[in-house]
């Protein structure tokens, strides 16, 4: 008789889902052996560069259970995150612009999208409380050691594009993602979305520092979103001028795929641009001081990076750009105050602009 409770209580768990907000609820198990060994050989080819947590975990990034005990089930949900007409490419192509990538225009998704899950899983523990069934839950989502692309795939949210990112046939892939472990014997959806790239290579092609080795396969040491996030020292000299005015953060490979055609702009007040981070002025941003850093980018993505990686990054698109009097006027006051890092790269920009070499590849083929 419990057991028949299950598929109702899975319909009501994507019910729920779609209440709170979520665009689409799936529902997995947890054998991912074929996920853990292709991120084991990535890993040992060394593409996760300084992000030492990739593999600082072991098996517990496959194995779920091993995460959280008796889980068997993992429940993956969507959220949609893209902001409403934030022309991207017209931000890329002015080189006075900063480009935030668009995720990060907002408030930090990690809280919203958990507290959701929260409130999701604990519609679940009161339905199974209520029908003498013991529930275990616990939400995620980019928080801990969980392969969230391979259980999304698995659970018919979209198959993984050769951008390595997770695409919707219906929604592209502007979208979060997050999960509830779960010991409850769920049924799965056996629907999982065939691959749908066919011969299209344009994500592979439009990457402004040639990161990927081929389709699914990223080099992580030479993708903008690691150089301007991730890397914590200097950004290596002959990836600077592909950056172009990228300072956090990178979409190209999005933004030119045509199945994001279908994005549809979130109705999430939360992930709507602040501060004008969506089109921001590379002298305005560059001008702040570390308190009105730490001000502006309060609840923001932005914020994990730190001041000074961020002066680091808009020094690099400074010196991607013009020349012009103003530019190099603050950029020489900036050198009496600015740590080595900075100072590295803020050399760099003045060396590039008073010689006056132009960018080469302002925009890579994107339309």
């Amino acid at each position: 008789m419990t057991e028949s409770l299950f598929p109702e209580l899975a319909k009501l768990i994507k019910r729920w889902g779609r209440e709170l907000g979520f665009q689409q609820i799936g529902i997995t198990d947890c054998q991912l052996e074929k996920d853990g060994e292709r991120l084991r050989a990535w890993i040992d080819a060394g593409y996760h560069g300084d992000m030492a947590w990739m593999g600082a975990h072991g098996e517990k990034r496959w194995r779920p259970e091993l995460l959280e005990t008796g889980t068997i089930r993992v429940i993956c949900a969507r959220l949609d995150y893209l902001p409403p007409d934030t022309r991207p490419i017209e931000v890329l192509k002015d080189s006075s612009k900063a480009y935030v990538s668009r995720y990060a225009n907002g408030r930090d998704y990690h809280k919203l999208i958990r507290k959701r899950l929260a409130t999701l899983a604990r519609k679940v523990d009161t339905f199974c409380a209520e029908q003498g069934i013991e529930s275990r839950g616990r939400a995620f989502t980019d928080s801990a050691p969980v392969l969230e692309r391979a259980l999304a795939r698995k659970a018919g949210l979209g198959w993984v594009g050769k951008n390595c990112l997770v695409i919707n046939a219906k929604a592209g892939s502007f979208f979060f993602l997050g999960e509830i472990y779960t010991n409850l014997p769920l049924p799965v959806d056996t629907s999982e979305e065939a691959d749908q790239c066919g011969e299209c290579v344009a994500c592979l092609k439009v990457c402004p520092t040639d990161a990927f080795i081929g389709p699914r396969t990223l080099d992580a040491r030479r993708c903008i979103s690691y150089l301007t996030i991730e890397n914590g020292g200097p950004i290596p000299e002959t990836l600077r001028e592909p950056m172009g005015n990228r300072v956090f953060g990178c979409d190209d490979c999005q933004t030119i795929c045509p199945w994001n055609k279908f994005a549809k702009p979130t109705a999430e007040r939360d992930f709507h641009p602040r501060h004008g981070l969506d089109n921001g002025e590379l002298l305005k941003l560059f001008a702040w001081t570390e308190a009105e850093f730490l001000r502006k980018t309060e609840g923001s993505p932005i914020r994990r990076i730190g001041y000074e990686r961020w002066q680091r990054n808009l020094a690099v698109a400074l010196g991607n750009g013009e020349a012009s009097a103003a530019v190099l006027d603050t950029l020489e006051m900036a050198r009496k105050t600015a740590t080595p890092l900075v100072l590295e790269h803020i050399d760099w920009a003045l060396m590039r602009l008073r010689s006056g070499r132009k960018r080469r590849r302002k925009i890579k083929r994107i339309p």
